[in-house]
């Protein structure tokens, strides 16, 4: 089953490739990787903000990864045309906006991490690191960047 038809039978929409905020391209391709830039949570309602530990619930903040995933998959596409060319995503990149003393980054980055693998089977499986960070852009609660690799 061609990756378009998978986010169909799953009913996942895909979000317009979100433009750059500032002095940088969205996605740069060397060889067979495709270097896509980081990914804030947002979605049909504007930028999705707050800081896990403190008022943005494990459950949001999952909700927010799996929305910069979608972002993720939006700019890949825009950037090679056709998604089953990805043959492997290689790392994502997680930064969680939290404080000082909340653990469960890697939870909230499964958000991401679990729609990779929904959209790509096995070549969904990644390598990764989820770190906090004590504010991001916009205040929102997640950035996501990813490298694939593509034939």
């Amino acid at each position: 089953m061609s990756i378009e038809a998978t986010l169909a039978d799953k009913g996942i929409t895909l979000p317009a490739a979100p433009m750059p905020a500032a002095n940088y391209v969205p996605f740069v391709q060397t060889g067979n990787l495709v270097f896509i830039s980081g990914q804030i949570s947002a979605d049909d309602n504007g930028l999705i903000t707050g800081k896990l530990g403190d008022g943005t619930s494990i459950d949001d903040g999952v909700a927010a990864a799996r929305r910069c995933g979608l972002a993720l998959i939006a700019q890949l596409k825009a950037a090679i045309g056709d998604l089953d060319r990805v043959t492997r995503v290689v790392k994502l990149t997680g930064f969680v906006n939290s404080t000082p003393d909340f653990t469960d980054q890697p939870k909230v980055i499964n958000g991401c991490s679990d729609l990779m693998v929904e959209v790509f089977g096995d070549a969904g499986r990644h390598s990764r690191a989820a770190v906090s960070a004590p504010s991001l852009p916009f205040g929102v609660a997640v950035e996501i960047e990813a490298i694939f690799e593509v034939k």
